[in-house]
């Protein structure tokens, strides 16, 4: 109960992560659209108040320098016909220095009276292209900026363009951003759980495991513990007892010291593996004279259990590989097949070149792995036969050990069903 009420927690804090993640990301993704938009609408607008700016000023420029006479600037209302054609969206305001519209009756008698009349001027936005809203409802963007023709009595001249189209254009993209980020938000809340309940499936599968090999190492270790425990107290029951007396009670001792001794080490090596402190010590080795030298003790081994092992090796090139994790790897191969095989069976080792690599092969006539176990044998503490592993003296690490050290060199390992009965594990790795 405790154990799922941290997952739930932890499954939350990830759902909320992703959430304020996906949110921020959104909103800025939102933003720079919104940005864009916005920015692209108003582009054209105002290069147009600008173009009819410089003209305006290179009009008074002339003036200024005596090249054309003052009668020639076009001050004429937008309503006019060449003004229209010119910029029919642009209205021009010429302001005195008193605030007031120049000729305002000339710009429109309905415009002026309705809109213009009670509109004042800032001249805090000078030259600078700035939003305003006549009326409330109707929308211009204007550029003020001085006259500086001292010959009439023009102080300020104020370039209107109405941005009506751009300014629905935007508000219907401000409800459309606002409606899918309400739709993004629903499906934001359910990705982040779907997400969430994902990164939580490797973490609860590690807290698993790691329950698992804390409980089944307890249980592995415990075990020669106890019989050593045992077998002393025994001992120390008859003092006066000579040694020959109590021969089997010391033997089977030491056998589950032995036993113990491996098991921790075995452990060690995977407590090393998981946290990445093993390096592996690369050197080149001859493949064949190499696993010739490994099997070399096994070949008696074998003989004296009335067992045959055999050699085919074709592999007469050199590799880079950690000898010392290579050899392991062998003798894990060598004493798993000499476990599960009887009298009169035969054990056979192949050294040879596929697809560029350099396969290891040691296969058995024994009892063999049933088909549906093979996806376990190579994690850790898996036992097919438990009490017979207990007789052999496995439990269950080897293999786990022996699959670390293949993914070490970045090689495969695969473990196969024999034609006739036994088991064949085929190891390929890199030059």
């Amino acid at each position: 109960m405790f154990k799922e009420k941290i997952f739930r927690s932890q499954q939350l804090k990830f759902m909320i992560f992703n959430l304020i993640a996906f949110t921020i990301i959104f909103t800025i993704f939102g933003i720079i659209i919104f940005s864009q938009v916005q920015g692209t609408l108003f582009k054209k607008t105002d290069e147009e108040l600008l173009m009819v700016k410089e003209k305006h000023m290179s009009e008074l420029s002339d003036i200024t320098n005596g090249d054309r006479p003052l009668d020639s600037i076009d001050r004429t209302p937008p309503n006019n016909d060449q003004r229209a054609i010119k910029n029919p969206r642009i209205f021009i305001l010429n302001w005195d220095k008193d605030g007031e519209i120049i000729e305002g009756d000339q710009i429109g008698s309905l415009f002026y009276e309705s809109y213009l009349q009670d509109f004042t001027l800032d001249k805090n936005n000078l030259d600078t292209v700035t939003n305003i809203t006549i009326d409330d409802q109707y929308h211009f963007r204007y550029l003020l900026f001085e006259d500086t023709n001292e010959d009439d009595e023009v102080a300020y001249v104020q370039l209107l363009i109405n941005t009506d189209a751009e300014e629905t254009i935007i508000n219907n993209f401000q409800k459309l951003i606002i409606i899918f980020s309400i739709v993004f938000i629903v499906l934001s809340i359910s990705a982040s759980y779907i997400l969430s309940k994902k990164m939580m499936q490797p973490i609860i599968l590690s807290w698993k495991k790691q329950a698992e090999f804390v409980e089944n190492a307890s249980h592995e270790l415990r075990t020669p513990l106890t019989i050593i425990q045992n077998k002393l107290e025994l001992l120390l029951t008859s003092p006066q007892e000579k040694i020959a007396n109590k021969f089997e009670n010391i033997a089977l001792s030491l056998s589950e010291t032995r036993r113990l001794s491996k098991l921790t080490s075995d452990l060690l090596t995977l407590a090393r593996a998981d946290s990445a402190e093993t390096q592996l010590v690369k050197q080149t080795i001859h493949v064949d004279t190499f696993v010739k030298n490994v099997c070399a003790p096994y070949i008696e081994i074998a003989e004296s259990q009335d067992k045959h092992l055999w050699l085919k090796l074709n592999c007469d090139m050199k590799m880079e590989a950690d000898e010392v994790r290579l050899h392991q790897l062998l003798v894990i191969l060598l004493d798993n097949a000499l476990k599960y095989t009887g009298e009169n069976d035969s054990i056979g080792v192949k050294t040879y070149e596929e697809d560029h690599k350099i396969v290891f092969e040691v296969s058995d006539t024994g009892i063999g792995i049933k088909e549906e176990n093979m996806k376990y044998i190579f994690d850790r503490f898996y036992r097919e036969d438990k009490a017979r592993s207990r007789e052999t003296g496995g439990v269950g690490l080897g293999l786990s050990i022996a699959h670390w050290i293949v993914k070490q060199h970045e090689g495969t390992i695969k473990a196969s069903q024999n034609k006739n009965k036994g088991t064949t594990f085929k190891v390929k790795l890199p030059k």
